[in-house]
């Protein structure tokens, strides 16, 4: 999809307002998008459009320099209606967050510039095959006066939409003429560059519509002008990893949310009560009122830490050179949130069933894509883990380790 022109987004309030006009009218259709596995081109023309993906790029550049924690409650709003279209620009906002941090004057100018002007971006960065994820086996070589890129990326969030592919590659060997060192770079590509593949075929149970196919590289040229040092965000204490999880967080509180005003608007209106409740409504059921207020006790906690995390990430994102001590805590107040936020999308979504009754199983309500989208979504990176670095930061005092996913 080519740039649209988007409106220019100057306050934190202005943004919370489009997210909420358009969260209202992109949860008309979610249900039936997810049915039909509709991409949804449409909403997400409209979502450039608005100027919500420019929010991020700094006042210097032009831009609203809206802070984690109000990008966080503008994806929230969005995946209360469509977890979906909330996940398509997660890696856009990554990658502008790497570039702030990880650009050069140049590329920062260049890539703002066209955010600015309804640019999206989409990731190409997990691969197959290797022993673990972090293995990346697509490789940038030299070819002529530029370099190619070579590989298969899989789950890329968002490509069929975007105008620029964020493609993570690894250098083996010197690149003497562009003065480049081995190591992992992002390569911002033009999605149309020959030699790119984009292919649909994602077929999860649930998050549907992301559009996270396969991308191929068949000797891609790229500049050095166009690859950025991933290094030099991910392995310094800078925040990009509780950056990055924080937007999952927000998803995830977001699909706990839209599955409790679900479960609740049946309840009100289309469930029957259990005859030995006696009593006329279900709503009126005092099991049901029990269920519906612990549900809300879980989706109300997972909203507060996200808050509370979000401010965290502020901090440590607020300075050029923050120190490990407050790039600690916000990882940690990340990895909190990450488990509620996890916990209550997956119990609310299923509990869904259980207190709205027997008619809300029918097949064409297709009230189980909240749960579908939870159980998908969730799965992005595990949460025993996130136990893990925070027991560890009480009883070892260790801070959690900086690789992106914390």
């Amino acid at each position: 999809m080519t740039a649209t022109a988007a409106q220019r987004i100057t306050s934190a309030g202005q943004a919370r307002q489009v997210a909420r006009d358009l969260a209202a009218d992109f949860a008309v259709t979610a249900a039936d998008r997810d049915r039909l596995r509709q991409l949804p081109y449409g909403e997400v023309v409209r979502l450039a459009a608005s100027g919500l993906l420019a929010v991020t790029v700094p006042a210097a550049h032009g831009g609203a320099d809206l802070p984690p924690s109000e990008l966080a409650e503008l994806v929230r709003t969005l995946a209360v209606a469509d977890p979906n279209i909330a996940q398509i620009p997660h890696s856009h906002f990554v990658y502008l967050n790497l570039l702030r941090l990880a650009g050069s004057p140049e590329q920062r100018q260049r890539y703002f510039a066209q955010v600015l002007d309804g640019a999206q971006i989409a990731n190409a960065q997990s691969e197959r095959g290797g022993a673990t994820v972090a293995e990346v086996a697509t490789t940038l070589r030299p070819d002529g006066s530029s370099l190619r890129i070579d590989g298969t990326k899989y789950y890329c969030t968002g490509s069929p939409f975007a105008g620029i592919l964020a493609v993570l590659a690894r250098l083996d060997d010197p690149e003497e003429r562009t003065g480049l060192g081995p190591g992992e770079y992002v390569a911002f590509l033009p999605a149309s560059s020959p030699g790119v593949e984009i292919v649909d075929d994602w077929n999860a149970l649930g998050q549907r519509t992301t559009g996270s196919g396969t991308v191929r590289f068949d000797g891609v040229r790229v500049e050095a002008g166009q690859l950025v040092a991933r290094d030099a965000a991910v392995r310094a204490p800078t925040g990009y990893g509780a950056f990055a999880q924080l937007l999952h967080v927000a998803i995830d509180t977001g699909i706990a949310r839209g599955a409790l005003s679900a479960a609740t608007e049946f309840v009100r209106t289309r469930s029957r009560p259990w005859f030995e409740a006696q009593v006329e409504r279900a709503s009126d059921d005092p099991l049901v009122i029990q269920r519906i207020g612990e549900l809300a006790v879980s989706v109300t906690a997972a909203e507060a830490t996200l808050t509370a995390a979000g401010l965290a990430v502020d901090a440590a994102t607020a300075s050029p050179e923050p120190g490990q001590d407050v790039v600690a805590r916000a990882s940690l107040a990340v990895a909190a949130a990450k488990i509620l936020a996890d916990r209550a999308a997956t119990e609310v979504s299923s509990a869904l069933f259980e207190i709205s009754g027997t008619r809300s199983a029918a097949a064409d309500l297709n009230l189980d894509h909240f749960w579908r989208n939870a159980r998908t979504h969730t799965l992005h990176d595990p949460v025993r883990w996130k136990y893990q670095h925070l027991g560890r930061a009480l009883l070892h005092d260790t801070p959690p380790p900086l690789h992106g996913v914390i």
